[in-house]
C-alpha cells in the first residue's frame, strides 16, 4: 500500500480522485482503492466505506456490508491503537467488483457531492480532533460491528453508510458539525433495527 496518504479537501474531489484512478480496469479492488487513496488516510478510508455502503448496485450485493465493516473495524482499532498506517489483510484487499459496477454508482454520488461540498467547512472542531477523532473512531467500530446484522435488515445499511459518509467527511473537512449529526443518527438506525426484528 502506498505510504503517502492523499489529500482531499471536499467530496467531489474524491468521487474524481476514485473514478479516475480505477478507470480502465476490468474490476476494481478493494486494494486498488486503498492504493489511491494512501494508508494513512483515515477520513477517506471511512467516507468511501460509506459511499460504498450507500451507493446503489455496489451496497446492494451481498456480503458489501460487511467486507466494509471489517474495513471500517479494523482502521478503526488501530487509529485508537495509534497506528499511523493501517495494516490490512491480503484477503479483504483482494475482494473487488466489476468496474462498470464501481464505477456507475461512485458517479451517482457526483450531484449530491456538489451540494454536500457547499455545506461543508471547519467548525466545531473539537469533535474531529483529539479526544473527539478518538470518539469517532471508537463508534465506527461499534457500527462496524452492527453491520453485519444490517445485512439481514432492508435499509438498515443505508442508515450505517450516511452515518460512516458523515463521520469522512466530518474528519476531511474539520467539520465537527458533521460528525454531531453523525452521532445523532445512530440512535434512530438502531430504533429502526429493533423494531424490524421485534
Amino acid at each position: 500500500m502506498d505510504d503517502n496518504a492523499q489529500q482531499f479537501n471536499d467530496l467531489e474531489q474524491l468521487i474524481e480522485h476514485l473514478d479516475t484512478s480505477t478507470r480502465n480496469s476490468e474490476r476494481v479492488s478493494l486494494g486498488m482503492i486503498v492504493e489511491s487513496i494512501g494508508d494513512r488516510s483515515f477520513g477517506p478510508l471511512l467516507l468511501v466505506a460509506g459511499l460504498i455502503t450507500l451507493a446503489p448496485l455496489i451496497g446492494d450485493i451481498p456480503g458489501v456490508p460487511t467486507l466494509m465493516a471489517i474495513l471500517v473495524l479494523l482502521v478503526s482499532v488501530q487509529l485508537i491503537l495509534g497506528r499511523r498506517h493501517f495494516w490490512l489483510p491480503q484477503w479483504l484487499l483482494r475482494r473487488s467488483v466489476e468496474e462498470k459496477t464501481f464505477t456507475r454508482g461512485i458517479r451517482w454520488m457526483r450531484r449530491p457531492a456538489y451540494w454536500i461540498d457547499k455545506l461543508l467547512r471547519p467548525r466545531l472542531s473539537m469533535l474531529v480532533r483529539g479526544p473527539g477523532l478518538y470518539a469517532v473512531a471508537v463508534t465506527c467500530s461499534l457500527i462496524a460491528f452492527a453491520m453485519p446484522l444490517m445485512e439481514v435488515v432492508p435499509f438498515s445499511a443505508n442508515g450505517a453508510g450516511a452515518a460512516l459518509t458523515l463521520f469522512g467527511l466530518a474528519l476531511i473537512g474539520r467539520d465537527g458539525l458533521l460528525a454531531l449529526i453523525g452521532f445523532l443518527l445512530l440512535p434512530g438506525t438502531a430504533g429502526f433495527i429493533i423494531y424490524q426484528l421485534t
